[in-house]
């Protein structure tokens, strides 16, 4: 096999300017744009029919999934304020013990 050394890459633009290899390069730019464009159509042609196959949850399974997070929601919220008011009168106990036995 042996050692293989890659091709040169290819002159910028503005080297290139005015002569027949611009206008190849430029060629190239355009297909690479067009085969982009392909590219985002058929990404949503795919999205297209993989929302076609989503199983959608009815309107009863919503309601009861919303209920349950808000309920939770209240919960954790009122566990996390019984929390700060218990270090709150704890660490106020510890500072006031502390400050006024000076």
């Amino acid at each position: 096999m042996g050692v293989q050394i890659p091709p040169p890459l290819p002159k910028p633009l503005s080297e290139a300017r005015g002569s027949w290899k611009a206008k190849e390069i430029m060629g190239e730019q355009v297909s690479i744009e067009k085969s982009k464009w392909i590219q985002v159509r058929d990404y949503f042609y795919d999205v297209r029919t993989e929302m076609k196959r989503v199983t959608w949850p009815s309107k009863q399974e919503i309601y009861g999934t919303t209920v349950m997070v808000l309920i939770t929601t209240f919960l954790f919220g009122f566990y996390f304020w019984v929390c700060d008011q218990a270090f709150y009168a704890g660490i106020s106990r510890v500072l006031r013990y502390f400050l006024h036995r000076g």
